[in-house]
């Protein structure tokens, strides 16, 4: 696996505190948000397998 030099969603540099790194919870690929995108719970998707989250985000919709 790769270290994600950028934000999933956004592509800004995860470079800011408050940025964080993670696996996929479907297949472990590393997903990078940074802290604008988690505070306003925007939509991510894994560029590997198509897994998309936040799932509270659904919630909502629904």
């Amino acid at each position: 696996m790769t270290k994600v030099e950028n934000c999933t969603t956004c592509s800004v540099s995860l470079v800011e505190d408050g940025s964080v790194r993670f696996p996929c919870p479907n297949c472990g690929e590393e997903i990078g948000r940074c802290k604008s995108c988690r505070v306003l719970g925007n939509t991510y998707k894994c560029p590997k397998c198509g897994f998309v989250g936040p799932w509270s985000r659904f919630l909502v919709w629904q």
